[in-house]
């Protein structure tokens, strides 16, 4: 596919060159900045002034000014010209002569030792060494092409004289040569070749018939060549013989090739190709007749024919990608700016690399190609409200965002863009919402934070997307002015309550979402939301609003509701949390949520408050008694349920008012073994049992509470003394009809706890005609009982003997140590050091003060340590540090 990539624009008219003279044709040229020279074939060559100036149309055009001409002498044609700049020189080959001209005056310039030492014949071409290896500043290096032999030699060329540096002689004549550093690519009359004139290596590069063709060696960069090829392909070598490019397709005939990066130009009889070395595809062609000569010079691509002088003016690499992007052809725009990376200044490359990525991903996007789009913009870093803007009505109204100039694509909006078509514009939301929910949180939004999540919040509304509530819960920046309205509009009143709250709104979000829960407004969003009202008053921190509403929320489930009150925290930090006693006024007119409530603070958080227990058991009570008084019969297990409760909490716990329970339970024979519990509360015990031995009739009851009685005092006695009470009212009698059944009793209470009694206690009251079958189990547990405890008291006894012998026998051992006293070591109670040998030793060998030992024993904290009488150690030597003596006590 064509794109415009050059102008040809004249440089040397006709009549400039060569004015009234036919057959002057131009031979070869040689460009210098603005400097232009021209060989003819009339031997002048000719220096011309080219200007550049704009044009009309905004391109470039050339203004030529003739300074000179010089006519060389030598009858013959000018073959080819090179300027050595830094030489103010010019390299002339005319008749088979290689001389120096100066630039200035065109004037030959003699050798310095006068014998012809500026000139080299016999020469049928030469080129410069684009890489010189010379660190010299002053001089130039060329291959020459000797027209006697099969040699090519390299030249060092100074201001008036030229010195051979390398000969080197090749299988065949070679036509053409390219010189880069050591590297010469020349060819030969059969085939191209790399040649290291230094080491000598060759490699051949591929066959080529030169009388068939003209052959082309052309340097393009750092030991880089473009070759003429058969088949008419422009082949690219690096210096090892290898092609790092893929060839281009160009004409047979063609006679010249330049570069121009990333194009190579080629020049035919008839033609100029320009190929693109990117993707190798033919960009543009320019009619070009009798065309000759193609040169490039420090990027300027210069052509000529027989009879003027022209200029290949690249167009500027933006306007060429634009041209590109323009036709939609983004790949080839891409290929284009990547391909130029390395002759654009890095940050100027990074702002254009940028810009065309986000224009090629809007051309993408114009064609629902989201996926491709997608990339580019995230390569591009797009602004993504760039991409916001194009969708009415999602950019927020205070949004201080303006498009990018030059704009990045022509659409207005996604109307214009859609043209109507309501399933393109439903694509293209869909990928706005993919694309502003991939970019959400990442440094691509991070200055319009506000914008995209307000522009996800109303797509998400409109598509009733599952999303909406999660960007809602989530930290967000919607903006509450421009989204209340959005929300409303598409009766999402649960997410509107959700973005209040986001504002620190939370009561104008619980007067929403009440209004909801009644039924006055519709949202099926959440099905469950008084239960998400509850639990949002649960947490809510504002126990001005915990107030305010949950009585609403009371009235409508007490059971449930009162979790705003047991759930929330109940740790160390009570800072934001109502007082219980605050609570439970709160809750008077809510019964079961107060009853719920109290519940928890006693059985769950175990709370030791008598205000607290007193209330649930007296709570407890009168719903007990409601259900043994309510005209409906209660439901089958509810009145056996309220009673254990009841039961349990009269048995758990010792906080409430015994008394007052007493007295509401007076008169109501059913709560018999209620009263029976608080008797046993008050330590009443006999009162107690004798409700459920003799009015209950309740003897496994009556047993149970002997035990549990006992263990609330936590002592084997009293779990003793309270079942010899209950076995004096088994045998204590009753009446005589009951007094078999009581004897039973005892004889069971016996057997199941007969270690638990005192034996001789139990046979000192038992009947006299009970069987001593019948008393066997209890017999057998108290015998086994009592050998127990005979064993178990002879084990203690034995154990202490050898401890008390293992202590008597280390005490021994510690008198026959020696005890070590010196000056330098302090006594262990008042650190001073000894001043003579008369000490108190304390066990551990640790020697003390007789007077420091002495004050110690007065005190009485320590009377319990008498026993372990100090030894008094007198040294037998004063004057000595040490000494062993008999220790006593």
């Amino acid at each position: 596919m064509s794109v415009k990539a050059f102008e040809l624009v004249p440089a040397v008219e006709r009549d400039l060159l060569m004015g009234d003279k036919a057959r002057i044709n131009v031979e070869c040229i040689e460009c210098c900045g603005k400097h232009l020279y021209v060989g003819t074939n009339d031997c002048f060559i000719h220096h011309f002034l080219l200007e550049e100036v704009p044009s009309q149309k905004g391109g470039i055009k050339y203004s030529a000014q003739k300074l000179q001409q010089k006519y060389l002498g030598l009858k013959k044609p000018v073959a080819e010209l090179r300027a050595a700049s830094a030489l103010e020189r010019l390299i002339v080959l005319c008749d088979g002569v290689l001389f120096l001209v100066d630039m200035a005056t065109l004037e030959t310039v003699p050798s310095a030792t006068g014998s012809g030492g500026a000139k080299i014949k016999g020469v049928t071409s030469f080129c410069m060494n684009g890489n010189p290896v010379n660190t010299d500043p002053f001089c130039v290096e060329i291959a020459v092409i000797s027209s006697r032999r099969r040699t090519v030699q390299v030249y060092t060329v100074y201001e008036d004289r030229v010195q051979l540096v390398k000969e080197v002689t090749t299988a065949e004549q070679p036509s053409v040569v390219s010189l880069d550093g050591y590297f010469l690519c020349l060819a030969l009359a059969s085939q191209y070749m790399i040649l290291n004139y230094t080491t000598g290596a060759s490699q051949d590069l591929f066959p080529y018939n030169s009388e068939e063709r003209r052959p082309i060696v052309k340097r393009i960069g750092r030991e880089e060549f473009l070759l003429a090829a058969p088949g008419g392909l422009g082949m690219f070598a690096n210096a090892e013989g290898v092609s790092q490019r893929a060839p281009v397709n160009w004409s047979e005939s063609v006679i010249g090739a330049a570069v121009c990066f990333p194009y190579v130009v080629a020049l035919d009889q008839d033609f100029i190709s320009i190929h693109s070395m990117l993707d190798q595809q033919l960009k543009q062609s320019l009619a070009f007749r009798d065309g000759h000569i193609l040169q490039d010079f420090e990027g300027k691509v210069v052509l000529a024919s027989t009879k003027a002088v022209y200029v290949l003016v690249p167009l500027p690499l933006e306007q060429q990608i634009q041209d590109l992007l323009s036709g939609d052809r983004v790949e080839e725009a891409l290929v284009l700016t990547e391909g130029a990376q390395p002759n654009i200044p890095r940050d100027r490359f990074q702002i254009l690399h940028r810009r065309i990525l986000q224009q090629a991903g809007f051309i993408q996007f114009g064609q629902l190609q989201f996926q491709e789009a997608q990339e580019y913009f995230r390569k591009g870093e797009l602004d993504v409200r760039e991409l916001i803007s194009l969708y009415p009505l999602l950019l927020p109204p205070t949004s201080s965002f303006t498009r990018c100039h030059p704009p990045l694509h022509p659409f207005a909006d996604l109307n214009h863009l859609a043209q109507g078509d309501l399933e393109k514009v439903l694509r293209c939301k869909r990928f706005l919402i993919s694309y502003l929910g991939s970019v959400r949180g990442t440094e691509a939004s991070r200055v319009s934070r506000e914008e995209v999540d307000t522009a996800l919040l109303k797509l998400y509304a409109e598509q009733d997307h599952e999303s909406l509530l999660d960007l809602l819960a989530s930290d967000n920046t919607c903006l509450l002015a421009d989204s209340a309205p959005w929300l409303e509009k598409h009766s999402k009143y649960f997410a509107l309550g959700l973005l209040y709250r986001c504002n620190g709104q939370d009561s104008a979000a619980l007067q929403l979402w009440i209004r909801v829960a009644d039924g006055e407004l519709q949202d099926s969003t959440r099905p469950d939301l008084y239960e998400y009202i509850v639990d949002f008053l649960t947490f809510c921190p504002n126990l001005d609003l915990v107030w305010r509403y949950s009585d609403w929320a009371l009235k409508r489930d007490p059971k449930v509701a009162v979790q705003i009150f047991t759930k929330r925290s109940s740790g160390k930090d009570q800072s934001g949390q109502p007082m219980p006693d605050d609570v439970i006024t709160y809750l008077e007119k809510h019964s079961p949520a107060r009853l719920l409530y109290l519940e928890h603070l006693v059985l769950e958080r175990r709370i030791k408050k008598e205000k607290f227990h007193s209330l649930l058991a007296v709570l407890y009570l009168e719903q007990v008694l409601s259900l043994l008084e309510g005209a409906p019969p209660p439901a089958p297990g509810q009145l056996s349920l309220a009673r254990e409760r009841l039961q349990a909490l009269l048995r758990e716990s010792n906080l409430y008012r015994v008394q007052l329970l007493l007295g509401k339970m007076e008169g109501c024979d059913q709560l018999l073994l209620e009263r029976a519990t608080l008797h046993g509360k008050l330590e009443d015990h006999g009162k107690a049992l004798d409700i459920l031995v003799h009015q209950l009739q309740d003897y496994s009851s009556a047993e149970a509470y002997c035990l549990w009685a006992s263990s609330s005092s936590q002592g084997a006695a009293c779990r003793q003394q309270l079942l010899h009470l209950l076995l004096d009212m088994y045998l204590g009698g009753g009446a005589e009809e009951r007094r078999g059944d009581l004897e039973m009793a005892a004889v069971d209470l016996l057997n199941r706890h007969g270690e638990r009694f005192d034996a001789v206690r139990v046979l000192s009251v038992l009947p006299e005609g009970w069987s001593l079958q019948l008393l066997k189990p209890f017999l057998g547990r108290a015998v086994r009982t009592s050998v127990h405890a005979s064993r178990t008291s002879r084990l203690a006894l034995g154990l202490s003997r050898a401890e008390n012998l293992q202590l008597l026998h280390d005490r021994l051992k510690e008198r026959k140590k020696p005890i070590l006293v010196s000056e330098k070591r302090g006594c262990h109670l008042c650190h001073n050091t000894f001043s003579c040998p008369d000490v108190v030793c304390l066990p551990g060998a640790v020697p003390v003060h007789t007077h420091c030992i002495a004050h110690r024993l007065s005190d009485s904290a320590l009377n319990t340590h008498a026993d372990s009488a100090p030894s008094k150690h007198v040294d037998s030597a004063p004057n000595k540090n040490s000494t062993q003596n008999s220790n006593h006590t």
